[in-house]
């Protein structure tokens, strides 16, 4: 699925990237979050609940990270 987003999403980007933090520590810090939820999730999947959208969610996370900051695609 692909929307465009608001002019109001865009200029909230691009506040938050400009003052919060910048897109290569937003990347990496995706990064880290999902590594340790995968390490939680492959030690508690069977009682996990929602685990069908897990996998889901991990690639949208990961993609996002991919976007921000490319570091599986360097050759």
């Amino acid at each position: 699925m692909t929307k465009s987003l608001s002019k109001e999403t865009e200029t909230r980007l691009i506040d938050f990237f400009t003052n919060s933090i910048n897109p290569k520590d937003m990347a990496k810090t995706i990064r880290q979050i999902n590594y340790i939820l995968s390490l939680q999730v492959m030690k508690d999947f069977e009682t996990m609940p929602g685990k069908n959208n897990i996998e889901y969610n991990f690639y949208c996370m990961n993609r996002l990270a991919e976007v921000l900051d490319p570091y599986l695609d360097v050759e």
